[in-house]
């Protein structure tokens, strides 16, 4: 194994960590239960960590990653094949690449709602972001906007309904592009 010093350690660490929770799902997708994830989420870290030295900061590590997790969790079911549930290889190469395809879908629905909530006005938003943070009491906030509840579910619906439309034009756009 390479030696990695401080700065390719701290690069590690920010690159796994940005992408952690998106290879978590995406090797919980592919095995059938949650411990299964997570033994081989701890297997999949290791040898990205060993490998680190080896990667070229050129490339994109999402999709190394991703590849890394796809082979160890195929690997892990494939050690396995004494349980008579587990899948055959091509079933699980599909499994995989429609994991990973989900998870890109994910991520630009994600990007596309954060660019549509930045484009609503700033009192907009902060009313979107307030309504969906946890704990927050819609009667509370209704209250101190001077709004009944119903009058602020309406406008949060019409707010939801805007949103909807603009990743959608955002998602078309992206997939013409």
């Amino acid at each position: 194994m390479p030696d990695l010093n401080d700065q390719q350690h701290d690069q590690f660490l920010r690159l796994f960590t940005e992408h952690q929770t998106a290879l978590r799902t995406f090797v919980r997708a592919l095995l059938p239960a949650l411990s299964d994830a997570s033994e081989v989420m701890q297997e999949v870290a290791v040898v990205l960590w060993r490998k680190f030295g080896e990667f070229d900061a050129a490339r994109d590590f999402r999709k190394w990653a991703f590849g890394v997790a796809r082979l160890q969790a195929l690997t892990y079911l494939r050690d396995r094949t004494r349980d008579r549930h587990v899948f055959d290889d091509e079933l699980l190469g599909r499994l995989a690449d429609e994991g990973a395809a989900a998870e890109q879908r994910h991520e630009a629905q994600r990007g596309a709602l954060d660019a549509c909530l930045q484009k609503l006005p700033e009192e907009r938003r902060l009313l979107v972001l307030a309504a969906y943070t946890k704990g927050t009491r819609m009667d509370e906030l209704a209250a101190r906007r001077g709004q009944t509840p119903m009058a602020l579910y309406k406008l949060l619906h019409r707010l939801r309904q805007a949103l909807l439309e603009c990743v959608r034009r955002a998602l078309a756009r992206e997939e013409h592009a």
